[in-house]
């Protein structure tokens, strides 16, 4: 079968990936064949090209978001048949979804709603996922208020605002001036140029001095530690990604410092979190196909152009989510 491959375990860049022919997966007892129709990019796909990945072996198949047909299915493996539809946020330390067939544990899969096209439900997973469990999963929402979204034109951002308003909460995001519109399509209460503003201070205004209850910050280090004064007492912040810097204040105002890492379930082995993959997969194509999520799509490119989509992600070239159709 064809796949997007890095070939090399060193000084790897992006112009490095290249179509190659591979031998197509087959499944083991608990897992499920997919033949791929569409996969959605995000930045780790870039980011684990120039990193690698520690077990790796070469050539290594890239992406982890995925959406199609199961072809083949284990034979420990219940709940799915030859033909269903399904999508998935993949394992980074496997080989990936860019190529004609993929294999990945069941527990892990959701069955694609059949309002949704292939190419929405691979738009949804890692980003989508991403803000799902950290305002779902992660933090208590009993007594929030508002919540402050970093990045908010991100894929993150986007999905996190949509999901902050279906839940009451006040939204307070940053944003770039080039992804503005972006965020005005969706809504906020507060809409801050950090080129232009001082974040603390929009902040503080906003919330009358008190501070935002829950912080999604997908920027890390200096930012991260100058959240702590964004925040009203007993506030959240969830750090999402890398970056964490080395002393963060929590004591003054009893903040909590909340990670949140969606793959990183996988080298966990909990039988119980790797399947909630799959549980909130489920749920996030539903609020899709009630019109109460957008996937907020860019360009749809393809299986050629999936070098160069990677490329114009890590430039920042996209406004919205890049998506590879192989159909």
């Amino acid at each position: 079968m064809q796949a997007w491959v890095v070939t090399i375990s060193n000084e790897k860049k992006l112009t490095d990936l290249k179509i190659a022919t591979v031998a197509k997966p087959m499944p083991a007892p608990d897992e499920l064949q997919v033949k791929v129709h569409a996969v959605g990019l995000n930045p780790v796909d870039y980011k684990v090209v120039t990193g690698g990945g520690a077990n790796w072996q070469y050539p290594h198949v890239i992406g982890i978001d995925v959406a199609g047909d199961v072809s083949a299915v284990g034979s420990a493996v219940t709940g799915f048949a030859v033909g269903d539809r399904v999508f998935y946020h993949g394992d980074l330390r496997r080989n990936g979804s860019l190529a004609a067939y993929t294999v990945t544990l069941s527990t892990s899969v959701a069955h694609l709603p059949a309002e949704l096209s292939y190419v929405q439900g691979a738009a949804i997973l890692c980003a989508n996922l991403t803000a799902y469990q950290a305002l779902y999963r992660k933090v208590n929402l009993k007594t929030a208020h508002s919540v402050l979204i970093h990045a908010g034109g991100g894929a993150v951002g986007l999905a996190a605002l949509q999901l902050a308003k279906l839940l009451g909460l006040q939204t307070i995001t940053t944003v770039s001036a080039r992804k503005r519109a972006l965020v005005d399509q969706i809504g906020a209460d507060t809409v801050i140029d950090y080129q232009q503003t001082s974040v603390t201070a929009a902040v503080l205004e906003a919330t009358q001095g008190r501070g935002v209850d829950i912080s999604l910050n997908t920027i890390g280090g200096a930012e991260l530690a100058a959240d702590t004064e964004r925040m009203a007492y007993n506030g959240q912040i969830v750090a999402i990604g890398d970056g964490y810097p080395e002393q963060v204040e929590l004591d003054d105002r009893a903040l909590s410092l909340i990670r949140s890492s969606l793959g990183g379930v996988y080298r966990s082995k909990d039988g119980l979190q790797i399947h909630d993959l799959a549980v909130m997969a489920h749920d996030v194509g539903q609020l899709v196909v009630a019109g109460k999520l957008a996937p907020m799509i860019d360009t749809v490119q393809p299986f050629s152009a999936a070098a160069t989509a990677l490329q114009q992600l890590q430039a920042g070239e996209n406004v919205g989510k890049l998506v590879i159709n192989l159909d």
